[in-house]
């Protein structure tokens, strides 16, 4: 378990799956717990969580189901636990609730109750749900690879290196992807697996080093909006650029899956990605 994993959460337990509605399954995490161990707390953003497995009955009896979105905003002070959401949305399972309307306000009210935020919940039956799968946009950076050596396996910002100076070099504008991004849970020590992609306006970064830092959250133990963060911090840090987007969009567990998005520009990308894994 990791020294920052939380105390009082499902993971790692055994439970049961309720069919009735249980809003006091959702459990809540403090972002600070994941903030003060990397000494940033103004984030901007947003966690753009996706529901494939959701059902409800009508009040004839007759089971609906239904697809979409949950976005929490970054600035909101806890997160969800993701199988408590889980268990949660399978509460609804044999739950009268007359309209996707009403699941809607009602997860919206719930969620945003237990992460202490305004949320916005966008659900559609499955029939007329559109969310494409998209390819991660930029320069993928594992086909730079080349003869690459990997060694390095625990986070280490120190790999990050700016690209070899060029005599009156001006700011860069790239983006920048992978899908080598990989770390475990925090509690269970599962692994998690994600496409990454970089968006920055500041000085070059050298993109093996980019990689080789990506890779070394293969063992690292921590919650997918977490590291998120630390990758944004690190770059930050490292690089000091003019403008950065990080999004990390992480493969589904339990019908559910995670993309957190962080910038210094916006709240919500142009485009939500969702990768050939989710």
């Amino acid at each position: 378990m990791s020294a920052n994993a939380p105390a009082n959460t499902l993971l790692g337990k055994t439970t049961d799956y309720i069919d009735h509605y249980a809003p006091e399954l959702l459990t809540p995490i403090a972002r600070s717990l994941g903030r003060d161990a990397i000494g940033r707390h103004d984030f901007r953003g947003t966690d753009i969580w996706r529901l494939y497995e959701m059902t409800w009955i009508d009040e004839r009896g007759l089971p609906q189901v239904a697809a979409g979105e949950i976005h929490i905003p970054a600035t909101s002070p806890n997160i969800v636990e993701s199988k408590s959401l889980k268990l949660y949305i399978g509460s609804l399972t044999q739950t009268v609730i007359k309209s996707v309307k009403e699941a809607e306000e009602l997860i919206r009210r719930d969620v945003g109750a237990c992460v202490g935020a305004d949320i916005a919940v966008h659900l559609s039956p499955v029939d007329r749900w559109h969310c494409p799968v998209r390819d991660v946009p930029g320069t993928l950076l594992e086909k730079e690879a080349g003869d690459m050596t990997f060694t390095v396996y625990d986070v280490d910002p120190t790999l990050l290196k700016p690209a070899p100076a060029e005599e009156d070099a001006k700011p860069v504008t790239e983006i920048l992807s992978s899908n080598l991004l990989r770390s475990r849970c925090p509690v269970t020590g599962q692994p998690d697996h994600a496409s990454i992609t970089i968006g920055y306006l500041g000085p070059k970064i050298d993109h093996q080093s980019l990689l080789a830092y990506i890779v070394s959250f293969r063992r690292h133990q921590g919650f997918h909006e977490q590291c998120c963060e630390t990758i944004f911090n690190d770059l930050m840090n490292a690089f000091k650029p003019q403008a950065l987007t990080v999004f990390c969009c992480f493969t589904r567990r339990g019908g559910i899956d995670i993309s957190p998005f962080r910038s210094t520009e916006m709240d919500l990308p142009g485009t939500i990605v969702r990768s050939v894994r989710q």
